[in-house]
Formats: structure tokens, sequence, C-alpha cells
């Protein structure tokens, strides 16, 4: 990178990067951080740009940035470096894929920003040392990110679609509740059939299969998808699927103790109703006395 230099920038005058795809979580990785920090001081600066007067905008060590600010101190050792937008997401993207640890919905978002920089700007295969070079041409960028990211073009495009996932179901995914296949399935249908799904994979105690995800997408395509299909389908026996509750509300399974068989549940709210009721009752008659 050209025109960078490593100087001591107060936090408060550093800004996160829009839309940053990783997550910054206060766990124990980040206490060991923070303490290491405290110890021994930063290893490696972060990276920003200068965006306006005594202003910067975090590239990389978004991390980092949060253990200065856990350990109580007001600066930070930071490269600066004049980059664009285009180039800032490049860098960005970049010095985060060496995680060990990178959830579905990050690499989502990071291979989204990065492939639609790079298509912007035709940028040449080494974009994080040297913003100028030969162009590429745009119709070669999803092969171009392939090869830089080590992910085959149909995966890096199953990512992408993750996200047109709303949040909650995004979630499910990056918890292993939901699969790879059907989520990227899932990811052509509109936001309120997503939600209408939720509700029905909650209620049905279960997620959907690949094969149930094509159905409901092709059901959309056809203009046939309702929330009583979506709950036809979620409804239907699946191997090592749980029984499912007889109520819709979580409040009212909240209340029937767990040793109550799922099959029972009804005649035990049944019991319970008539018994509140002949208490109510009671009551009014010792009040007409």
């Amino acid at each position: 990178m050209e025109n960078e230099n490593v100087t001591e920038i107060p936090l408060s005058q550093i800004r996160d990067f829009p839309d940053h795809p990783y997550q910054v979580k206060d766990d124990e990785c980040m206490n060991d951080l923070v303490f290491s920090i405290k110890e021994r001081g930063l290893i490696q600066p972060i990276i920003v740009r200068p965006i306006e007067d005594n202003l910067y905008e975090m590239v990389s060590g978004h991390r980092r940035k949060r253990a200065f600010e856990l350990a109580g101190l007001k600066s930070i050792p930071a490269k600066v470096v004049e980059l664009t937008r285009d180039e800032a997401i490049l860098v960005m993207v970049d010095s985060n894929l060496q995680r060990e640890v990178i959830l579905p919905s990050e690499k989502a978002k990071a291979y989204k920003m990065r492939l639609d920089a790079m298509k912007r700007q035709g940028q040449r295969s080494d974009l994080t040392s040297d913003p100028k070079g030969p162009k590429l041409v745009a119709s070669r960028s999803n092969k171009e990110l392939a090869k830089q990211v080590n992910e085959s073009e149909s995966q890096i495009k199953r990512y992408i679609r993750l996200t047109e996932l709303i949040p909650e179901m995004l979630d499910l995914v990056d918890e292993g509740k939901v699969a790879m296949r059907p989520a990227v399935e899932i990811s052509y249908l509109p936001k309120e059939s997503q939600e209408q799904l939720v509700k029905a994979m909650e209620f049905s105690d279960a997620t959907p299969s690949h094969y149930q995800a094509i159905r409901m997408k092709n059901c959309y395509r056809d203009g046939k998808l309702t929330e009583e299909v979506i709950d036809t389908i979620m409804d239907e026996a699946k191997p090592n699927q749980k029984e499912k509750s007889p109520f819709r509300d979580k409040r009212i399974e909240g209340l029937i103790p767990q040793s109550v068989p799922r099959d029972k549940q009804c005649d035990y709210v049944l019991k319970a109703l008539r018994f509140y009721n002949k208490y109510r009752e009671r009551a009014r008659d010792n009040r007409e006395r």
C-alpha cells in the first residue's frame, strides 16, 4: 500500500466501516485479546483511511479497536492508508478472511461486498497491495473472486444468495439449524413468506428439508405460495422430527409442565380451564351473598 504510516489515533476519531460484515462479540476470545493488549500491547496496528478533517474510517482491526475500548485505552496505533471506498472494501474483506471461524452470514456479506467492489472498478488480482494495475473485465469477477478466496464459483453464488434471507432466517443458518442448500432455496422467497416460514418452523419444531424448500420456491414461482401452503409443507412428518405442540402460542406451552406428554397437552389445558371456571363461579357466588 502506498502513502502509509503508523501513528497513535484517538479512538474517538475512528468511525466503523459502513455495513461491516464481520461480527465483533464481547466473548471469551475478546477477553483474551483485551488481556493480551494490556500485557504486551498491540502487535499489529489497525488500518484506517482518512475520510475528513481529523476523522478516520476503520478498514481492518474492528476487534482490536473494541479490545482497546474495553481495556480503557484512549488511542490506538494505526496505519493510515489513502484508499477509495472500493479499495477499502477489498482490504477489509481480505484481512478478515484469514480468521479461523467465519459464520455463513459473514462470508455471504463479505463476498457480496467484495464482488460488487471488483465489478465496479475491475481491479487486478493483487487487490490488497496496489490499487493501480491492469483492469479486469467485469464478467471475470466471479472467477477471480473464486480463485482468491479458494472457493468454487457455485459456492460463492450460494453464499451471496444468503444475503437475501431475513435476519431471523440468517441467524438459523449461522446456528446450524438450517442447512446451506435449503437456505439457498428459501432465499428466493419474498420477505413476507420467509417470515411466515419462520413462524411455521417454530410451531412445527422442525426445519425444512432441501426438497421442501424447493417445493416452496416452486409454489412461489407459480403464484401458489400461501401461509396455508407453507404450514402444510412444514406439518409433513420427517424422520427424527419431534412431535409438535398442539398450540401455536409459545406462552401456553410454557405453562404446561414438561412431564405432560404432547398428546395429553390439550386434555391438561381443558382440565385447567374447567378448574379455573369453577373457581370463578365460586368467587362470584361468594360476592353475591
